[in-house]
Order: structure tokens, then C-alpha cells, then sequence
């Protein structure tokens, strides 16, 4: 079984929009713990979930989702309500394409349930990398927002590298983390304010949640909280690229921490960011002990197949997540249908 957290990754939704589906009885998870109050979801209800997207992004209401869903709606006839809403989204405004994408992605998700194979799955060690990057914040880990964040980053941080000097020595690694704070467990209560709460870590994390604040209520999430549940929770996304430490030497930048000559600016390297001097942070990224990787074939913005695939590898495998799944860009020609990318999913035993 999932945690609502994990459950909400694969299903790229939010925890909070899966515990309004359980309020309003949409989506209930397959087990609550008694006492702790804490919601468990297994991998087969990522099935409902699909469905419960799709619908809404075909403009029904929740309530129409749910009477929808009563009836046990048929992958045709779902395809038959997708056709006549992308007529209508495209002769609506070009901003409407967006969701559309996601449509057709939830689409062939539902599609292809039962028919996924899970023999391309690996387990290993990834090893410990040198990054180059920039980072963004995204209104959700939902294709739909995480790529119009993540493609400027990358454009941006190669113009930067070539600007410094510096030669990637490898491929684009992304990696992701909450922008907000920490949920706070449903069966506790958040403690007093403290004096370490105005340490400079504390400043830097509540003004994170500010911006994610901040982002979320400029999307394009006018819609009510009555028929389309509550705002997503923001991703700081990490958009980066494999380097060393001689590029970084050659461009002015020694990494040992200690001060250099005269020009050159020194940084000592961290699984933090770390800024540069030259208009992107560097980071040394760890290894990751344990990962359940798949390859991505095509454009990311049809991922949702691929992750879901592993989400049912790992459940029944006897494992669990244990964090947010990198993006290894192995290959990345012009053309997005000829992309090949690994997912590292971070796992532990269940």
C-alpha cells in the first residue's frame, strides 16, 4: 500500500485534492489507520483516480464525475467524451491545449491498464554527480506544470554554461522537492512558534512557502474548491546538468571551500545549491542507494504510462517510495518523440 503522499506522486494530483475525493466520497483509500488517522491507497485505484481526472478535465463537475463513475463507464465511452471535448477545446483559446495534452496522457493511461509490462524495471545504485543548475518553482508535480517551468531552466542553463565556459560532462538530471512545508500529520496539531523559528533556515523555508503561496493563487485555478477540489501543492524543481570539477575550475570557480586567486570565486560543494558567481548553482547530488528505474520513450508530457507502470512494479514488489523519482534526459533530440529518459525511483522495503 501507498501513503496518500506517494499515492499522490504517481497520480500526479495532490494530497489534499485526494483527501477532499475521500470527504466527498469520490476516491475513498483502501485502508485508514484507526489511530493515527493516516490514509493508505493501494496501486489498482490509480484506475478510479485516472478516470476521476479525465472526467473533470472533460468539464464535468465532481458530482457528475461521481454519478458518472456509479455507472461504470466504459473505455469507449470515456474515448467518445474525450473526442467531443477536444473539438470544443480546440476551437476554444490556444491556452486550452495544455490540458488537452494531459487529457489525451490520462487517456492512454486508462487505455493501457493490464497491459503494461513491468520487465524493463532495474533495481540498482546510482552514483553521487557534480550538477550545474537552475531551479523554478511549479504550481504542481503534474506534467502540465512541471514542464513550462522545467524547458525554459534548461534553455537558460545551457545558455549560462556557454557563456561561463564551462562543458557539461553529462546528460540533464532533474530532480524535484516540496516547495511548501511539510504536511503536518492529520491526527497532530502544529507546535508553538519558537525562537528557532526565526533562524535563517526557518526565514528561508517559510518564505518558500510564501512564494509557493504566491504562485498557486496565480494559476489559472478559478474554479471553484466545490467542483474541482483544492489548489495543488507547489514543486521546487531542479533542473540540472552533469558537470566537473575542472570545468568549474577553468571558469574561475575552485570547489574545496577555501579562497582562490585573485578572480576566482570559491565554493565548497553540498547536496545544496550553491551559488556560482556565473549565473547558476552548482550541487553535488548524492547517490541514491536503492533505485527502481524504467526508461521514458517520447516526450514527457506523456510520462503518466511509464510512472504508473512502476508504481505497480513497486507495490508488488514489496516495495515503497522514498522520495520524488529523478529524470535522467539520456537522449534529447529536436524531435520529443525520439527522447529517451531513465526514471530513478527512490525505494526502500516495504
Amino acid at each position: 500500500m501507498f501513503s496518500i503522499g506517494d499515492f499522490a506522486q504517481y497520480g500526479r494530483v495532490s494530497a489534499r485534492m485526494l483527501r477532499h475525493y475521500d470527504a466527498i466520497g469520490l476516491l475513498r483509500p483502501a485502508r485508514t489507520d484507526p489511530v493515527s488517522g493516516y490514509r493508505y491507497y493501494e496501486a489498482a485505484q490509480l484506475a478510479r483516480l485516472n478516470r476521476i481526472i479525465a472526467l473533470k478535465d472533460l468539464g464535468f463537475s465532481l458530482q457528475q464525475v461521481g454519478a458518472i463513475l456509479a455507472e461504470e463507464v466504459s473505455v469507449p465511452e470515456l474515448r467518445g467524451m474525450l473526442r467531443l471535448r477536444r473539438a470544443e477545446l480546440e476551437a476554444s483559446l490556444a491556452a486550452a491545449g495544455a490540458r488537452l495534452a494531459q487529457v489525451e496522457a490520462r487517456l492512454r493511461t486508462i487505455e493501457s491498464e493490464g497491459r503494461m509490462s513491468a520487465d524493463d524495471v532495474v533495481v540498482k545504485r546510482t552514483g553521487a554527480v557534480l550538477l550545474a543548475e537552475l531551479s523554478g518553482i511549479a504550481a504542481s508535480y503534474g506534467p502540465e506544470d512541471i514542464g513550462p517551468v522545467i524547458q525554459p531552466l534548461y534553455g537558460e542553463l545551457c545558455r549560462r554554461l556557454e557563456t561561463a565556459g564551462v562543458t557539461p560532462a553529462g546528460p540533464g538530471l532533474a530532480y524535484y522537492e516540496d516547495a511548501d512545508a511539510p504536511e503536518t500529520p492529520e491526527a497532530e496539531t502544529p507546535e508553538p512558534e519558537t525562537s528557532e523559528a526565526r533562524t535563517p533556515e526557518a526565514k528561508k523555508a517559510a518564505a518558500k512557502k510564501l512564494a509557493a503561496r504566491k504562485l498557486a493563487a496565480k494559476t489559472p485555478a478559478a474554479k471553484t474548491a466545490e467542483e474541482h477540489g483544492p489548489a495543488p501543492e507547489a514543486i521546487v524543481v531542479h533542473a540540472g546538468i552533469v558537470i566537473t570539477e575542472e570545468a568549474l575550475a577553468k571558469a574561475g570557480v575552485t570547489t574545496d571551500g577555501t579562497p582562490g586567486r585573485p578572480g576566482t570565486t570559491s565554493v565548497t560543494l553540498t547536496p545544496t545549491p550553491a551559488p556560482t558567481g556565473l549565473g547558476f548553482d552548482v550541487v553535488a547530488l548524492p547517490a541514491l542507494d536503492c533505485v527502481a528505474t524504467v526508461v521514458h520513450r517520447g516526450p514527457m508530457s506523456r510520462i503518466l504510462p511509464t510512472v504508473q507502470n512502476l508504481a505497480h512494479w513497486i507495490d508488488a514488489n514489496g516495495y515503497r517510495s522514498a522520495g520524488y523519482a529523478r529524470e535522467l534526459y539520456l537522449e534529447c533530440p529536436p524531435d520529443q518523440e525520439n527522447w529517451v529518459t531513465e526514471i530513478q525511483e527512490p525505494v526502500v522495503r516495504a
